[in-house]
């Protein structure tokens, strides 16, 4: 795995149905999204038997491994059931005259899939029969958990995780006490940085991160975000924490451009500032118009009461009285960037202080896994113009199955 450039792990012990004609159980949510990388997400209107499938389907660039080289199996993908929910693996023998078909077309037990993850998005496949010594290794000793997935180390003797290695750089950073506020340059050095919002560069540079507008985790795969709180003792932000930003896909937004989406839904500046226009305010499903934009959010596709998915090409919009979308989001565009960027965040709280401007990070950390897109649209979504997708303190990164506070 590690000599085709895999740097994570994973192992699924395989059941009888986990195989090419039942195809391979990844999981009864969509958290599966976030380990296997794949393409975009398209809906299957594909009819069988008079009926129209509800299902949707993402191709994975998938690669059988052996001893000699890797082998592409052209016709892999996930498979995403929103009815159940569930998320399977197909398509994996198809096209590869090379794929394990002896392990993958049986029904034994003890047979074990492991996955490699590349940083260019590659999933690297091994089957491993019963008799293997490497599933009788994997099923003697205790590996973490992720979803269906076990994690494997990267090699035998480093028994840490990528979660163990962020936590022993973020308690080295807590010990630092107060820090001067910095930015780190393309070449890799600290630059000194006096804009207000240096908290989360100043980690950053910590962390060895580049700053980038990538939609990619920033640490051995997990997301760090820092905010500012008042004091140490609690986990809650002076502000709503921003989650993700991703452009509208749609509405007057994109048909006609944000210039006349301003003059429209803008407003004059509340300061007094001259030629200018301005959008803000937030906005969730409960809420009636904004004040000042006339806009309010509504969401299709989604069943709150089953917190089911009933339609993959549903959208979340903000229309104005008359009905006409002015923004929209569709679920497909957000579940893509959500699963990219958040299947590990670790959120740090950080104390500042001028002159000059230094920061100061808590030895509590919130660490988020187990994200699942059907979570996200599950909590009351606020968007606020100026900060992309936001939450409010009480409900902070709501979008997790399990949170743990890590004292470092």
């Amino acid at each position: 795995m590690r000599h085709h450039g895999a740097y994570r792990i994973y192992a699924k012990k395989l059941a009888p149905n986990d195989n090419s004609k039942n195809q391979i159980y990844l999981g009864g949510d969509f958290s599966a999204l976030n380990i296997i990388p794949h393409g975009d997400v398209i809906t299957d209107n594909t009819t069988v038997a008079g009926a129209v499938r509800d299902r949707a389907k993402a191709p994975v660039d998938f690669y059988w491994i052996d001893e000699t080289r890797r082998h592409r199996a052209p016709n892999a993908g996930l498979i995403l059931y929103p009815k159940y929910p569930e998320v399977r693996m197909s398509g994996f023998l198809l096209g590869c005259k090379a794929a394990p078909s002896e392990i993958m077309r049986v029904r034994d037990l003890g047979r074990v899939l492991f996955f490699g993850i590349t940083r260019q998005g590659e999933v690297l496949g091994y089957a491993a029969a019963a008799t293997n010594p490497i599933a009788a290794e994997l099923t003697a000793r205790d590996w973490p958990m992720v979803g269906v997935f076990q994690e494997l180390p990267l090699t035998l003797g480093d028994t840490s995780s990528p979660r163990e290695h962020l936590l022993t750089e973020l308690r080295r950073i807590y010990q630092l006490q107060w820090i001067a506020s910095q930015k780190l340059a393309r070449d890799g050095t600290k630059a000194p940085y006096a804009a207000r919002n240096g908290g989360g560069y100043t980690l950053e540079a910590e962390l060895g991160i580049m700053p980038n507008g990538y939609a990619e985790p920033d640490f051995m795969g997990w997301e760090v975000k820092q905010y500012g709180v008042r004091d140490f003792s609690s986990f809650r932000p002076l502000s709503p924490v921003t989650l993700m930003t991703p452009e509208p896909t749609g509405g007057i937004y994109r048909t006609l451009g944000i210039t006349e989406f301003m003059k429209r839904f803008g407003y004059p500046d509340r300061a007094g500032i001259s030629d200018r226009i301005n959008f803000g305010g937030r906005y969730d499903c409960q809420r009636a118009s904004n004040h000042l934009t006339g806009l309010r959010m509504i969401m299709s596709g989604y069943d709150p009461l089953s917190g089911k998915i009933t339609d993959l090409d549903g959208w979340l919009a903000l229309i104005d009285a008359s009905g006409e979308i002015a923004a929209s989001w569709t679920f497909k565009g957000m579940m893509a960037h959500w699963n990219r960027k958040h299947a590990q965040a670790a959120y740090v709280p950080s104390l500042s202080r001028t002159p000059p401007p230094e920061y100061r990070y808590g030895a509590n950390v919130l660490l988020c896994e187990q994200t699942d897109f059907l979570l996200f649209l599950r909590v009351r979504l606020r968007m606020s113009g100026g900060d992309g997708c936001s939450v409010d303190p009480e409900a902070f990164h709501p979008a997790v199955r399990s949170v743990r506070g890590m004292v470092i």
